[in-house]
């Protein structure tokens, strides 16, 4: 009995050492490495390597993660921003109807039609005024006055109606008199609220999407050296993606970032270089 309790003891021993070494050698290649190198190359101009700059290797497309950024901090639905607006129902119903939120853009007066100008207050008061002082012959004048509205409303409304019909025929028989109209809406174009708006949603964009850039999906970071070349180890294997974030790097007259995926395999060096070819999109750099 003790010969083949020693041999079985053996056994378990070697049978652990076996297990202890493969699980060990299992862990060591669970991991992979990378080594990267970034240059820029300014118009006409040699490569310029990429130094001391921050790269951060995420396990989503910084591209991905600003989307999902702008769909949770979205713009208002168009309708809902044009009822929150101080103007008049009318004019709101005729936002709602055109694809136009800048009131002072001048195509305007192609847009706008003589029932319009009629049916909008805000564009029969802007006509007016761009057509007042003399400078147009022939415009029809308003005989109605507004203190018979309350004390004879019958004769108020006949000669407001009328007004509307002879105003009506002259804007169609004379239409260059809509050119200007749009310098007299700037007080109630949204435009600018809308521009604000859209200001606000980008730099809250801007500033959320590193912050969640790094607290969700950051992997490592690792700065280039002088020789704009890093690298970086004990990487699960699997897919990431090498991102500037939100930074550009400048050289020259040429600004890049970029957002490359790459693939980490498990005890293997996985090489790549980031250039021009392979950043998110050239632009050129201020002055």
């Amino acid at each position: 009995m003790k010969p083949m309790r020693r041999a079985f003891s053996h056994f378990i021993l070697v049978l652990s050492c076996t297990c202890f070494f493969a699980c060990g050698a299992g862990a060591q290649t669970a991991t992979g490495s990378l080594d990267f190198a970034a240059s820029v190359t300014p118009t006409a101009a040699r490569p310029e390597p990429v130094r001391q700059f921050t790269f951060y290797i995420l396990t989503k497309s910084y591209g991905d993660i600003v989307k999902s950024v702008e769909v949770e901090n979205e713009l208002p639905p168009r309708e809902k921003f044009i009822e929150s607006l101080k103007i008049s129902a009318e004019l709101k119903e005729w936002l709602k109807a055109h694809d136009v939120l800048d009131l002072t853009t001048p195509e305007l007066d192609h847009l706008i039609t003589a029932d319009d100008i009629i049916h909008v207050p805000e564009f029969l008061l802007a006509y007016q005024r761009s057509n007042s002082g003399g400078v147009t012959s022939g415009i029809p004048r308003p005989k109605y006055a507004d203190a018979d509205k309350a004390t004879h409303p019958d004769r108020y409304n006949k000669q407001l109606q009328e007004y509307y019909v002879a105003l009506k025929k002259f804007i169609q028989s004379n239409p260059a008199t809509v050119n200007g109209i749009e310098l007299e809406l700037l007080s109630v174009n949204p435009q600018q609220q809308w521009s604000k708006i859209e200001i606000d949603q980008k730099r809250r964009v801007l500033r959320l999407a590193p912050e969640i850039a790094q607290t969700r999906y950051l992997a490592a970071k690792v700065d280039t050296d002088l020789d704009g070349r890093a690298s970086i180890t004990g990487l699960t294997a699997g897919n990431y993606w090498v991102s500037t974030l939100n930074l550009d790097v400048n050289a020259g007259d040429t600004r890049l970032s970029w957002d490359v995926p790459v693939a980490i395999h498990a005890g293997q060096i996985t090489r790549m270089e980031l250039t021009n070819l392979n950043a998110l999109g050239m632009r050129a750099s201020g002055p």
